[in-house]
């Protein structure tokens, strides 16, 4: 992506579909996690999973680029493993009677955050990342994996890796099966190329609308996915 692509806030643009949706999920895909303060991103996303009534998928990134993580004072090197102490705290917060939690990277006690969200015991958490380490991440502590900007091939290549990644960790029960997501590669998306994702594991396709469309025309693409591939692959 180049510098200038405008990139609205995610909770702050899910908030505003919350309040315009009814049933839609709200999913972000992703917040680079260990680049946020974990205690108050989960008042924000408790917020947003009450205000839309638990429709909050929690898509998480460790990142990739380290300037960000310069200019944020953010540790780089150790990004995976803040992103594992963060989404436990935030989860804690958000599900403990008292919470607290000790860690290296985050460490709190007696405090509280209400409401907590909606969502029991937390909001669905989907990881992104094609690495091995995003894979493990996925499969031992997320309800799902989410790839972003892949053909079929690719998508095959990355649930061969969640399958090597499931050999090596444990997957807890509580989390019920892997669900995976994709973003197609390219903009919108015929029924063909829907049928060929869902035949290899494609669980849930997030389809993005062409650049630059109006309120008209976002309508019109949202309009013929609905026609065209909702309840049809």
């Amino acid at each position: 992506m180049a510098p200038r692509d405008r990139i609205l806030d995610p909770v702050v643009a899910l908030t505003f579909l919350a309040a315009h949706t009814r049933h839609l999920l709200l999913g972000t895909g992703i917040i680079i996690l260990p680049q946020r303060n974990p205690l108050v991103l989960a008042k924000e996303l408790a917020s947003l999973d009450v205000l839309s009534g638990g429709r909050l998928l929690f898509g998480i990134g460790v990142g990739y680029l380290e300037p960000e993580f310069r200019a944020l004072g953010a540790p780089y090197a150790a990004r995976g493993a803040v992103t594992d102490e963060y989404l436990e705290a935030m989860q804690a917060i958000w599900s403990q009677d008292a919470p607290a939690y000790a860690g290296r990277h985050a460490a709190f006690s007696r405090v509280q955050a209400h409401p907590q969200p909606v969502q029991r015991p937390w909001p669905r958490v989907i990881v992104g990342g094609r690495s091995p380490a995003a894979f493990r991440r996925a499969v031992s502590r997320a309800h799902g994996w989410y790839g972003f900007g892949l053909d079929p091939a690719g998508a095959a290549t990355a649930l061969a890796g969640l399958g090597e990644a499931a050999k090596q960790v444990e997957r807890p029960a509580a989390l019920g099966p892997l669900e995976i997501s994709l973003t197609p590669r390219g903009w919108g998306l015929e029924r063909a190329a829907a049928a060929e994702f869902a035949a290899v594991g494609i669980h849930r396709l997030v389809v993005r609308a062409p650049r630059d469309l109006d309120a008209t025309g976002l309508e019109a693409f949202v309009g013929r996915c609905g026609d065209d591939l909702v309840g049809r692959v």
